[in-house]
């Protein structure tokens, strides 16, 4: 899909063409090689470069102040990343419900539905972290967003470049995107840590604030290993103050009715959770939400046979919900995460209450 379009779509359909999926291609690749990453990072230095290419359009010509389509430029010339989408239509997979939306918004449908696109390319379609007022979807302002997650996966794929650079000697290369990534640290450091919340937060660039929705895109620093120690400490310690529940972390402290707030809880963050806070050593912490998250789903499973896209994490004997559609039976990531946490913590996975995961 890079090699042919540029980018991964958002889905394998012509009218995905527009938005991408979030750029966690050099973690694929990655997998490849587990032991010499660097080594993928070299066979793959083309499609990496051409995703990087797709997100970066525009940046060496912005001035401070400036935006162009996925990349903004700030005052003091730092370069940061948003989700955007290319059209400004109702989207075709989910065409009544935008259009109901749009209905019910104060503003001009065209920028609704391209705000609606920006989510849907962030995974997080729909959540609190999109919402001007925390609250309502008619509210949604994406691309006025610069979110965490994003940027913290863009300083994994400068890292995975520069890395694939130096195994095959392009030290020009090397040192462009050793800069780069430097570049990015230092403008996540200044714009994204919150120090009184001990998190990182998204960032309205429009209005020069931070915004105060913590949520698990928080953990994201932890997985691409952005955050200093210090800031990865602070970063446990908010996890287990507001996002760690029963049933494992939950998307947000947001309760919405949209699917990616609370009170659900989603197979890949509690992965990006387990990986991020191991990269620092809250080994404690990572094993905790894999043993709380195991046990949500063996408990479903036990009663349904089933498992699911997504489950409530504050009150485990429920399903997920919420969102413009039914929760789905099976899912890859569900089934995906909970083999490797099975096989990380074997002794945890028989466990039947959150009560007797190790303290």
């Amino acid at each position: 899909m890079i090699d042919a379009y540029g980018h991964v779509p958002n889905g394998a359909g012509s009218y995905y063409l527009s938005r991408s999926q979030p750029p966690f291609f050099f973690a694929m690749v990655a997998l490849l090689s587990p032991g010499d990453s660097a080594g993928a990072f070299a066979r793959y230095l083309p499609e990496l470069k051409s995703e990087y290419a797709f997100w970066m359009e525009g940046a060496e010509q912005l001035a401070p102040g400036g935006v162009h389509r996925r990349v903004i430029a700030l005052e003091d010339g730092a370069i940061l990343n948003r989700f955007w989408d290319d059209s400004d239509s109702p989207r075709d997979e989910s065409y009544r419900e935008d259009v109901a939306v749009a209905r019910d918004a104060p503003r001009e449908p065209r920028q609704i539905y391209r705000e609606i696109r920006a989510a849907a390319e962030s995974g997080w379609d729909f959540s609190s972290r999109w919402f001007a007022d925390n609250v309502s979807l008619a509210s949604i302002e994406t691309t006025e967003i610069i979110p965490v997650d994003l940027n913290s996966l863009l300083f994994g794929l400068e890292n995975a470049i520069r890395a694939g650079c130096e195994r095959v000697a392009d030290h020009g290369c090397a040192e462009k995107f050793t800069r780069r990534a430097a570049s990015r640290r230092a403008a996540i450091e200044r714009y994204l840590w919150d120090e009184a919340r001990g998190s990182f937060l998204d960032y309205r660039w429009t209005a020069n604030y931070r915004v105060q929705v913590v949520s698990a895109a928080t953990l994201y620093p932890l997985l691409t290993q952005v955050a200093t120690d210090t800031e990865a400490a602070s970063i446990a310690r908010t996890v287990e103050k507001d996002l760690l529940k029963t049933g494992g972390i939950v998307a947000t402290t947001q309760n919405t009715g949209q699917q990616w707030d609370a009170p659900n809880g989603w197979a890949p963050l509690q992965w990006i959770a387990v990986v991020g806070l191991t990269n620092y050593g809250e080994r404690q912490l990572a094993e905790q939400i894999a043993c709380r998250w195991m046990i949500n789903v063996s408990r479903t499973y036990r009663k349904t046979g089933k498992l699911l896209e997504k489950y409530d994490v504050v009150d485990a004997d429920r399903p997920g919900g919420g969102g413009e559609y039914p929760t789905q039976d099976g899912f890859g990531w569900t089934n995906g995460v909970t083999l490797k946490l099975m096989a990380l913590y074997p002794a945890d996975a028989d466990l039947a209450s959150a009560n007797d995961c190790p303290l």
